[in-house]
């Protein structure tokens, strides 16, 4: 299985690999979203923008969110994350996920390592590639 994701210029200009993906919303509808691959980041996280549109049932986490930026409040939501592979199957990730409150916290949704550690990740700017790999699909290092 192999998910296609994209260097996408963001609003400072700046190239960062992205990944298209859907969100369920309480109301049963899927609705797209853009996804920073975040190798580094611990847990998925939704804009507030993200959590106001999908309408979710909010609990209090028990830890914030914390980075270079400092401390963010979040909260914690139940739902479903669905990837669309190159052959046009869905992959659906369930748990709970973080979102933030505050529209100033985060521009774009990031997707951390609670997802990705189910695939194989791939961040190569060099390259010109994003994308998350998982069985049957596979890859190799080859050395010039």
């Amino acid at each position: 299985m192999y998910i296609a994701g994209e260097w996408h210029p963001c609003d400072d200009g700046v190239l960062r690999p992205v990944v298209r993906a859907e969100v369920l919303s309480s109301e049963g509808h899927w609705v797209h979203h853009e996804f920073l691959l975040d190798v580094g980041a611990d847990r998925t996280v939704l804009t507030a923008a993200a959590l106001r549109i999908l309408e979710l049932q909010a609990v209090n986490l028990e830890d914030g969110l914390a980075g270079i930026g400092g401390s963010s409040e979040a909260v914690g939501v139940e739902s479903k994350i669905r990837f669309t592979d190159d052959r046009g199957g869905k992959v659906i990730v369930q748990g709970q996920f973080a979102a933030v409150r505050d529209l100033e916290s985060l521009d774009i949704c990031v997707l951390g390592r609670d997802v990705t550690n189910n695939f194989g990740v791939i961040v190569d700017r060099p390259g010109d590639r994003v994308c998350m790999i998982a069985q049957p699909d596979r890859y190799s290092i080859v050395r010039g």
